[in-house]
């Protein structure tokens, strides 16, 4: 089956799909209209779902031979940015946007769900669907697998992917390995002896203590990492103090570690820890620190991403398969899955600077090329049958 055939048979449905969540963006777990959405239209293809995670949705199409399952991820949730796009499809939630493009990415998912589900009869294995909560925040992917999504029937291979501003429509970047960091938010609270600015000597400063602290954290990328690994130390903010002339009792400082492995992960806490207690201490202050558990590293298995750059050859040509040198810096909760299963991530471009389509994500005038969305989803399912092929062929050898 010619799959990119397909998938633009129903690209105006799709585009009006994608027009109706862009126009109606929620947050968070709050995805009431946005489910109700997708659970009518999966009510329509006559397709199985339960809901998993508050608003999250499991759905299953279960293929008329037994094999394999593979599982397709988008996430929902839109951004608390004010949309400053004029255009017909601009959001009506005043403050809340979709500017990442979760809008397009669970579209996609419906149109691999109509396509699959129509050739269900010739499908060895299953294929579930799952539409993710709260990736913007906390992470939803880490209540759907607590609730059971990767099994019954157990999920063989995990597939997801990102619309990328900086990459053209028509093509896709493919990143081997780590393709996202790993994010862990800190805070620290420096307590001194407040007193009178004019007499220091009578004080224990906890900006000066601050000061130097923000400044020896650094260290810790730039001279005990490698410097072919990449790592951030963020301080994001620093809250203290009332008046020019009063030394304050407590400094609190905000940040965020980033790094490429799990190993480093656990090297950069721990130094930021022993870094700060030994600092603070040095110069007569306490201290308290919290580091949150966030978004670990996303991993791409080598012969899941091989399948589903073969797929993406097929569909829309070697040429237009970049292949990404860099990882992103930023953070994805499709981690959790790749965590669990042999999974891939790619992305998806959309840029298309004849039309304007430039601006970047997270910002209020993003948009996307809507002429992604198609391709976004024979790719999908182009893997999806390739995948549930040769899961099925080794598990038989």
């Amino acid at each position: 089956m010619n799959f990119l055939n397909e998938a633009n048979k129903i690209k105006n449905q799709l585009i009006d799909l994608r027009r109706d969540f862009h126009s109606h963006p929620e947050l968070d777990y709050e995805l009431f209209r946005t489910n109700e959405k997708i659970t009518d239209f999966l009510k329509r293809e006559g397709i199985e779902y339960r809901i998993t995670a508050k608003t999250g949705i499991c759905a299953i199409i279960r293929g008329a031979k037994s094999g394999k399952t593979v599982a397709l991820r988008a996430d929902m949730d839109a951004l608390p940015i004010k949309d400053e796009k004029k255009c017909e499809y601009s959001s009506e939630n005043i403050g809340k946007m979709h500017a990442c493009g979760h809008d397009v990415h669970t579209t996609i998912l419906m149109g691999v769900a109509k396509i699959l589900s129509g050739i269900k009869s010739e499908l060895n294995g299953n294929v579930k669907l799952l539409f993710e909560p709260a990736e913007e925040t906390t992470g939803g992917a880490r209540l759907m697998i607590k609730d059971g999504v990767l099994n019954n029937p157990n999920v063989d291979a995990v597939i997801g992917l990102h619309v990328n501003e900086s990459i053209d429509v028509g093509q896709i970047g493919i990143k081997e390995g780590v393709v996202h960091a790993a994010s862990n938010p800190f805070t620290i609270k420096i307590n001194g002896r407040g007193g009178h600015g004019a007499h220091p000597d009578t004080t224990v400063d906890p900006i000066v203590i601050a000061c130097n602290l923000v400044n020896t954290l650094q260290t810790i990328i730039s001279r005990e990492l490698s410097p072919t690994d990449p790592g951030v130390i963020t301080i994001g903010y620093i809250h203290g103090g009332t008046a020019q002339n009063i030394i304050p009792e407590e400094v609190t400082l905000g940040g965020i570690i980033r790094t490429m492995k799990t190993e480093q992960r656990e090297y950069v806490k721990k130094r930021l820890t022993e870094i700060t207690e030994g600092i603070v201490s040095s110069m007569r202050g306490r201290c308290t620190i919290e580091i949150e558990e966030s978004y670990p590293c996303l991993y791409n298995d080598d012969s899941i991403l091989k399948m589903v750059k073969a797929s993406a050859e097929k569909v829309i040509g070697k040429q237009k398969v970049n292949i990404l040198e860099s990882p992103n810096m930023g953070v994805e909760s499709f981690a959790y899955f790749s965590l669990e299963k042999p999974s891939a991530f790619y992305f998806l471009g959309c840029r298309n600077k004849s039309k304007g389509i430039i601006n970047p994500a997270h910002g209020s005038l993003f948009d996307v090329d809507e002429d992604c969305i198609p391709i976004g989803v024979a790719i999908q399912c182009e893997s999806t049958i390739n995948i549930l092929k040769s899961l099925n062929t080794s598990s038989k050898e």
